[in-house]
């Protein structure tokens, strides 16, 4: 949950980690969370209010997350939204999720707007998107399984890692050495699609041959398999549409490796590289705000009270 004055200045952004409570059972258990989501939103959006020293009436417009994602919690979320919206009587917003983690490098670096590559790497999603100005998205690669942050955290029950396993593997791989094993780079020369569950077989094909791997080398050696993928696309696309910033958004875009292997390539090409704080880049309210509000203030777009939530929702919706 959280509040914004005019869509840019972050009152208040406050996070419910259910990390904890997925960590059991090695990923997200929907029921599990939507329950969880019913407990907790009321509480948090109180909570939210009175660290933004604000009231229910100052609340000029309410956005909500109503897709990609998982039925249930965007179902609870949906709803929430619009007993506000009903009960205020203020206009009420749809937001796409991934749109959304696009806004967090507006909150982050106003300075720095479009025409940018936006990379958009997650545990759900791994996207290239260019960006002519906010409100125009054109999907120009995406992965064909899964997700780069899937590949971690599923390499990461291969090695009895917990969940999430990303933080935990880069935390790892600092100390490692990358090029310990050679690791494929699933279509690092072919277009700009990806794909990660090549890696994680291949992984998994050598943890069997090798039982007791030096921890930190294969975490490290993994990792930039990874990054490789990811920097190699993103810098490709961005030399096709002449494109001279590149944005990374989403849980991946913390990733340490990452974020230094990405900077030195692209400093090396003359293409800047932003990426948000830490706590912007995974899911946030504050993101999901700043999109709903240029949404209704710039776009002139605003949802009924019969908005559905949609866990398919296109990228670009």
């Amino acid at each position: 949950m959280a509040v914004l004055r005019h869509g840019r200045h972050v009152l208040a952004s406050l996070v419910y980690s259910q990390t904890q409570l997925h960590a059991a059972f090695g990923g997200v258990v929907p029921e599990v969370a939507s329950r969880d989501h019913l407990r907790k939103l009321p509480i948090l959006a109180e909570q939210a209010l009175h660290q933004a020293n604000v009231r229910w009436p100052d609340i000029g417009v309410v956005a909500v997350t109503r897709g990609p994602g998982l039925a249930g919690p965007l179902l609870v979320g949906v709803s929430y939204a619009k007993g506000v919206a009903w009960t205020r009587q203020i206009p009420l917003v749809g937001v796409n999720h991934l749109e959304a983690h696009l806004f967090a490098h507006q909150l982050a670096h106003p300075d720095a707007p479009p025409p940018l590559l936006g990379l958009i790497v997650s545990g759900g999603h791994t996207s290239l998107v260019s960006v002519p100005t906010w409100g125009d998205y054109r999907m120009i690669g995406t992965t064909r399984d899964d997700a780069a942050g899937e590949a971690l955290d599923k390499f990461g029950r291969l090695i009895g890692l917990g969940y999430p396993a990303g933080p935990e593997i880069d935390r790892l791989a600092a100390d490692g050495d990358p090029s310990a094993i050679r690791f494929p780079r699933p279509m690092v020369e072919s277009g700009l699609d990806m794909s990660f569950a090549g890696l994680k077989t291949s992984a998994s094909y050598w943890l069997k041959e090798h039982p007791r791997p030096p921890l930190k080398d294969l975490c490290a050696s993994y990792l930039e398999a990874v990054v490789d993928v990811l920097c190699e696309k993103a810098l490709r696309a961005a030399r096709r549409l002449e494109m001279t910033r590149i944005v990374v958004v989403g849980g991946v875009a913390a990733n340490v490796r990452l974020r230094a292997v990405l900077s030195s390539r692209a400093e090396e090409r003359g293409v800047e590289v932003c990426f948000p704080p830490p706590e912007l880049c995974t899911d946030n309210a504050a993101m999901v705000a700043a999109c709903g509000y240029d949404r209704f203030a710039e776009r002139g777009e605003r949802d009924t009270l019969r908005l559905r939530p949609d866990p398919s929702l296109s990228w670009d919706t």
